[in-house]
C-alpha cells in the first residue's frame, strides 16, 4: 500500500491552489508551479527561517525566485505559511491585489 507522506500531501496542495489560481486568473502558467511544488515546500518547511508576522525581522533567512512563472507557486506556499490568504490568492494577476504575479 502507498501511503502518501505530510511533505507529499503539502506539495500537492501547492501545486492545487497554484493551478486554481490561474485557472481564476484565465492567465499565467502553471508549468513551473507543479514541478517546483516538493522542493518550496522542503526548503519552506524544514529549512528557511522565517515568521510570516514579522517579515521585517533582520535575521531571517531570504529566498529570491527569479523566474516569473513560478510565482503562483511561491504565493500559494506563503499562503500555508498564514502570510497570503484564501481570498488573496483568488486575487491572483489582478489590479491592486497583493498577488500580482510578474
Amino acid at each position: 500500500m502507498n501511503m502518501k507522506t505530510v511533505t507529499d500531501k503539502a506539495a500537492d496542495n501547492i501545486r492545487i491552489l497554484a493551478a486554481s489560481a490561474v485557472e481564476k486568473a484565465k492567465s499565467g502558467h502553471p508549468g513551473g508551479a507543479m514541478g517546483g511544488a516538493d522542493f518550496i515546500n522542503i526548503l519552506y518547511s524544514e529549512f528557511l527561517k522565517y515568521d510570516p508576522n514579522q517579515m521585517d525581522y533582520p535575521f531571517r533567512d531570504r529566498f529570491f525566485l527569479d523566474p516569473g512563472h513560478m510565482s503562483p507557486m511561491l504565493y500559494s506556499v506563503l499562503s500555508l505559511t498564514g502570510k497570503f490568504s484564501m481570498e488573496d490568492l483568488k486575487q491572483f494577476r489582478q489590479w491592486d491585489s497583493v498577488t500580482p504575479g510578474h
